[in-house]
C-alpha cells in the first residue's frame, strides 16, 4: 500500500434545498475554492443534491453513476482530487425505493468504492415528528473502506454515527480517516452532534470528517450545521459557522501513529460468559 503522507481534506457545508441543478452548482463552485486551498480529497454532505420530502427525494433518485456523479467526476478529474460525494438517492430495483449512497470519485474520475447507508433514521414521536427513511429507502449491508492516497478511509452515513459497532467494524478493516457525511437534525446535534464524533475519532484512534447540512429544509426539518474535522486524540481540528461554507486542514500521519502507540487499544473479543 502506498506509504501514506499530509493529506489537507476539505469539508463543504451546504444547505441543499429542492433544486437539483442549483445544488450541484453551489458545490461544484465550492470544491473548486477547496482545490484553490490544497485539497486532496474534498466530501460533501448527505443529501447534497437534492433535499425536500422522502418521497419527492426517491422520485430524483438516479442510477450510479448518472448525472450528478458524471458531474461530479469531471470536478474530481479537471481539480485532480478524492471526491467523496456525500451521498445522492441512488435508483433501486424496488419500485418507490432507492439506496442513500456514498460515492468515492478517484482524481481520475474513476468510481472507486461505494457505500450505501446501513443504519435508516426511522423516529415516529405522536404529536410532534414522524420521519421514516425506512418507507423510501433500503439499507445497505457493506462496511466499506477505500484507498485515498495510501491512507485507508472508512465510509458512513450520518445516522450510522449512533451505532459504534459500525465503526468498529471499519477499525478491523485498517481504517485510518472516517468519513461521516450527515444531515443531522439541528434538535439532537446541539446536543449530541460533536458528542459522538469526538467519541467515534477517540475510540477507534482515527481521524473523522464530518460534513453536515445547514438549515432548514423544504419539508420544515432543520439540519444543525457544525461540519467537522476531528483528530484520533479527539481534538477538533475546524469546525463550520452557521453559513455555507467549507473548513480545511491538514491530517498528519504523525499524529495517527503517535495516538495509536503512546495508547495501544488492542482489540479482543470477550471470552462467552459460561
Amino acid at each position: 500500500m502506498k506509504k501514506k503522507r499530509l493529506l489537507r481534506v476539505a469539508a463543504v457545508q451546504l444547505s441543499s434545498q429542492d433544486d437539483k441543478e442549483q445544488n450541484i452548482a453551489k458545490a461544484l463552485e465550492l470544491i473548486d475554492e477547496a482545490k484553490t486551498l490544497g485539497a486532496g480529497l474534498v466530501v460533501l454532505p448527505e443529501m447534497f443534491n437534492y433535499y425536500g420530502t422522502m418521497g419527492e427525494m426517491v422520485k430524483q433518485a438516479e442510477p450510479v453513476p448518472g448525472p450528478t456523479i458524471n458531474a461530479l467526476a469531471q470536478s474530481a478529474r479537471r481539480n485532480k482530487l478524492y471526491l467523496l460525494c456525500g451521498s445522492i438517492l441512488e435508483a433501486a430495483a424496488a419500485k418507490g425505493k432507492g439506496f442513500n449512497a456514498s460515492v468515492m470519485i478517484g482524481p481520475g474520475g474513476d468510481i472507486i468504492g461505494i457505500y450505501r447507508k446501513i443504519h435508516l433514521y426511522d423516529i415516529d414521536i405522536p404529536g410532534k415528528v414522524r420521519y421514516k427513511e425506512s418507507e423510501k429507502i433500503l439499507p445497505g449491508s457493506e462496511i466499506i473502506t477505500v484507498n485515498v492516497d495510501g491512507w485507508v478511509v472508512g465510509l458512513a452515513i450520518c445516522y450510522d454515527l449512533r451505532f459504534p459497532e459500525t465503526f468498529t467494524a471499519l477499525h478491523g478493516k485498517g481504517a485510518e480517516l472516517i468519513l461521516i457525511p450527515s444531515a443531522f437534525s439541528a434538535h439532537t446535534g446541539k446536543d449530541h452532534w460533536e458528542v459522538l464524533l469526538r467519541a467515534r475519532a477517540i475510540e477507534n484512534q482515527a481521524f473523522v470528517v464530518a460534513p453536515n447540512r445547514l438549515g432548514t429544509s423544504p419539508h420544515n426539518i432543520a439540519t444543525y450545521g457544525h461540519s467537522m474535522i476531528i483528530d484520533p486524540w479527539g481534538t477538533v481540528l475546524a469546525q463550520a459557522p452557521d453559513k455555507v461554507c467549507l473548513i480545511h486542514s491538514v491530517l498528519d500521519p504523525g499524529i495517527l501513529e503517535e495516538v495509536r502507540k503512546n495508547l495501544p487499544m488492542k482489540r479482543e473479543k470477550t471470552a462467552s460468559a459460561t
